[in-house]
Order: structure tokens, then C-alpha cells, then sequence
């Protein structure tokens, strides 16, 4: 059984990024296959809240084995890294819903209303959806691909590489894979980027998770009121 204790350093901030990425690969095998009726209709949003929970579970499994989130501030001005934060957040979101052109989408994104839930179902999954957007997406993300993979792309013995170190190697690779994960990958390798430099000036994986769950919240609030689902 892996444990914080003898687990390697790389599957804390792996496994539960593996494990949301593996609910989202069932809900599309598994979704393709289903008779009609409302499970078939509302499938994404009786997958996600599992997505949410074994991430989410995961995390607190490992917490203390985040050292890179036991500093708020490791440039010594919290502050000042935090309205850095903010402002990267809100540029991401206003250049997000910008990049929407034809040749910047991979796939078919999922265009899900969840106002069609019936009662009360609809709101308890809006608020479950911004939640695990604006808070367990951004922790796990950023834990993810700029505490773990822009280290390891750098020197496989990652946890002897300073948070925020740069090369351009792992700078542009990160971003592209990034913007892979994303079906408006133009926009998610502008995000990759903005993020990265943020965290080259901040040295701070907090500041980065801020700033992508102030642009996912920003999101989400604009899908919410424009019915822009294509964005959720």
C-alpha cells in the first residue's frame, strides 16, 4: 500500500490528476454507449462530482507531503504575489473565451446544460461544479504540471529542482502539454504560459493555484450567464 511515508515523490502529485483524468476517459468511453434516458442526458454531471471526490481525496491523502505549499510567500511579499496572482486570473479568462476560433478547438467539447436537471438537482450541481472548478482543479493542476512535471522535465530527481526554476525546455514543453489536456488547446497553451511566468516571478505554487481558480471561477460565472456551455 503506498503511504505519504513510502510513497515516491512523483505520485502525490501525479495520482490525483491520474485520477480525474481516468473519470473523465470513463465518462467518455462509458458515455458513448448508454441507452437514452437521463442518465444517458445528465451523464456528465453524474460523473463529475466522482471526478471531484477521488481528486479531492487524493489530495487530502497527501497533503503533507507537499512541502511546495507549506510557504505562502517565498518571495517574502504575499501581498504583492497574490495581486499578481489575481491579474494573471482574470487576463487568462478574458483571453480564454476570446480563443474560441475554429482551428484552436481539438474534439468535440461537451455542450451540457445543467439547468435541464430537474428540482433542485440543477443548483446542487452548479455549486458542486464551481467548487471542484475554482478550488480541487487548481490544486491538483498546479501541483501537477508546474510543481511535478516542469521540475522532472528539467532533472528526473525532481524535488532538488527550486520551485520556479526555468529553462526553456520545460517552460515551452509544459505549456504545449498544457494546452494538449484542453479541447481549446490554443487557449490552454496561453494559460500554460501565463501561468508559468507567473510562477517564475511569484516562486509560489499558491499564487498559481489562486490565479487559475480565479480564472476557472471567472469562467464559470460567465458560462453561467451567457449559456455559453461549450466553456464548461
Amino acid at each position: 500500500m503506498v503511504t505519504m511515508s513510502n510513497a515516491a515523490p512523483w505520485i502525490p502529485r501525479a495520482a490525483p490528476f491520474a485520477a480525474y483524468m481516468g473519470f473523465l476517459l470513463i465518462q467518455d468511453l462509458v458515455g458513448g454507449f448508454l441507452p437514452g434516458g437521463f442518465v444517458k442526458t445528465h451523464w456528465p454531471a453524474l460523473v463529475y462530482p466522482l471526478k471531484i471526490i477521488a481528486a479531492a481525496g487524493l489530495l487530502l491523502y497527501f497533503w503533507k507531503s507537499y512541502d511546495e505549499l507549506k510557504s505562502r510567500a517565498p518571495t517574502g511579499n504575499f501581498r504583492r504575489d497574490m495581486i499578481a496572482a489575481a491579474g494573471v486570473g482574470v487576463l487568462v479568462f478574458v483571453l480564454w473565451v476570446r480563443m474560441d476560433w475554429p482551428f484552436a478547438v481539438v474534439g468535440d467539447p461537451t455542450v451540457y446544460n445543467p439547468w435541464s436537471l430537474p428540482g433542485g438537482l440543477a443548483v446542487t450541481f452548479i455549486g458542486i461544479r464551481l467548487l471542484g472548478a475554482s478550488v480541487v482543479v487548481p490544486i491538483f493542476e498546479e501541483l501537477f504540471w508546474r510543481s511535478f512535471l516542469m521540475r522532472y522535465i528539467i532533472k528526473p530527481e525532481f524535488t532538488t529542482v527550486p520551485v520556479g526554476a526555468f529553462t526553456w525546455p520545460s517552460f515551452l514543453i509544459g505549456a504545449a502539454l498544457f494546452g494538449s489536456e484542453h479541447h481549446f488547446w490554443l487557449a490552454g497553451i496561453m494559460a500554460g504560459v501565463l501561468y508559468s511566468l507567473l510562477l517564475y516571478r511569484t516562486r509560489s505554487i499558491w499564487a498559481c493555484i489562486v490565479s487559475h481558480g480565479l480564472t476557472n471561477l471567472l469562467l464559470g460565472v460567465y458560462v453561467l450567464s451567457y449559456g455559453n456551455w461549450k466553456f464548461w
